[in-house]
């Protein structure tokens, strides 16, 4: 991927009548390859316009997924853009921390919008 993503982007991605937000909570290396760390939103947009709108006011979002960890292979899977950078609060992070001390600590090669429903 040629953007530079970090922790507390959200991110845009198209689906067929519209737009949904995902943000990326962390992005960490396992075995030598990339894991994205996402949380997904509920909002659908009909434009790029909406959805930015929407982001001035962040915390009115609703979370679909609060965190799941993906493959790289499975997170280029869905083409996404950056739209901007929020610092990431303790609540965001709690379910990537809850995660990291599962000994269940899945990593899905599914893609986000398999996961969302989308198509």
């Amino acid at each position: 991927m040629s953007q530079k993503f970090q922790a507390g982007d959200f991110l845009i991605f198209q689906v067929e009548s519209g737009y949904g937000l995902l943000r990326i909570l962390a992005i960490a290396e396992q075995d030598g390859e990339k894991v994205w760390h996402l949380a997904a939103y509920n909002e659908l947009f009909f434009d790029i316009e909406t959805a930015d709108a929407a982001l001035l006011n962040p915390q009115s979002l609703t979370i679909n997924i609060p965190h799941v960890a993906l493959t790289n292979r499975a997170f280029e899977a869905t083409q996404t853009a950056r739209m901007t950078n929020v610092p990431l609060t303790d609540a965001e992070l709690k379910p990537l921390e809850d995660w990291r001390q599962s000994d269940s600590a899945e990593i899905s090669d599914r893609s986000i919008r398999l996961m969302l429903g989308l198509r």
